[in-house]
């Protein structure tokens, strides 16, 4: 079974390819020209500097794209929100929640891990495991922003226009409704994956590094469809057709963008890039 949290995490590779691509497509229309650059929303120190087709799609655009405004990650609105949507206000604990069996597996493992269940009862399934996440993220050292964060940061500095393809109130749905209806799958799955997380990061950032489609379709949507085809549909499926019309929309305008999603959306059948070229656009890797 592929890794559900590949998906969370937006999808990537590693440091050290010798691979001449990378995750950095240019898209043109006759004059028109946009960037579309696959990103990891994590990496570790070691993943810098990132590739240099990133670097020179940010210095060529005007513009630079987000899923959804990264400013608003760690905003007063985004813990107020957290608080609304990522706990049980009614009393409701995990263990109530949670199958005996699926509940045991939340004890062994934070027992093993030396983690204070307690800390989790009041959260969902679904942020109860994207806590533990980055909480398994930090002890292995993936921990520095990721590429949207970092040209995010670039942008503000650099006073680069900037938009976004959804609001960050859409995108915690999207994180918190995975679980649900799936709740004790969903945990099961989340646990097993804890444990080899390291190992699924650098198998990630090395397809995303050399920009292997082939890979990171394996990897990220390939299995995971068919593991989790509803989970699939609204973090994939859905949210593509939704930003396709938008993202022709930027193409269509004058000036340069980069746009940055995590690279999931990018590959395979269903991905962004293969939309694009089947409506008539020219698609290719950037080579600068």
């Amino acid at each position: 079974m592929k890794k559900l949290f590949l998906v969370i995490l937006g999808v990537v590779g590693l440091s050290g390819s010798a691979a001449a691509e990378s995750s950095v497509w240019v898209v043109r229309q006759g004059d028109m020209m946009t960037y579309l650059g696959g990103t990891c929303h994590v990496l570790r120190q070691a993943d810098y500097p990132l590739p240099i087709e990133f670097e020179r799609a940010y210095q060529a655009a005007e513009r630079i794209v987000f899923e959804a405004d990264p400013g608003q990650l760690n905003s007063a609105q985004m813990q107020q929100l957290l608080a609304r949507k990522a706990f049980y206000r009614d009393g409701t604990t995990l263990k109530q929640v949670l199958r005996p069996a699926t509940y045991r597996l939340l004890q062994d493992y934070c027992q093993r891990s030396n983690l204070q269940l307690s800390a989790f009862t009041r959260l969902k399934p679904a942020m109860a495991a994207l806590t533990l996440l980055a909480i398994e993220l930090q002890r292995h050292g993936i921990d520095q922003g990721g590429v949207d964060q970092h040209f995010y940061q670039r942008a503000v500095a650099d006073g680069k226009g900037q938009e976004a393809l959804e609001t960050i109130e859409q995108q915690v749905e999207f994180m918190l409704s995975m679980a649900e209806g799936r709740e004790d799958r969903f945990m099961e799955h989340s646990i097993q994956e804890l444990d080899r997380l390291e190992e699924v990061f650098d198998s990630l950032i090395a397809a995303w590094r050399g920009g292997n489609e082939g890979a990171l379709t394996e990897l990220v949507t390939a299995d995971f469809k068919e593991q989790f085809p509803e989970i699939h549909r609204t973090l994939f499926s859905e949210r593509n057709a939704a930003w396709l019309p938008v993202i022709k929309g930027f193409i269509a305008t004058p000036e340069t963008e980069l746009i940055l999603v995590g690279v999931g959306h990018l590959v395979g059948e269903e991905g962004l890039v293969d939309a694009l070229r089947r409506d008539g656009y020219q698609v290719q890797k950037f080579q600068p």
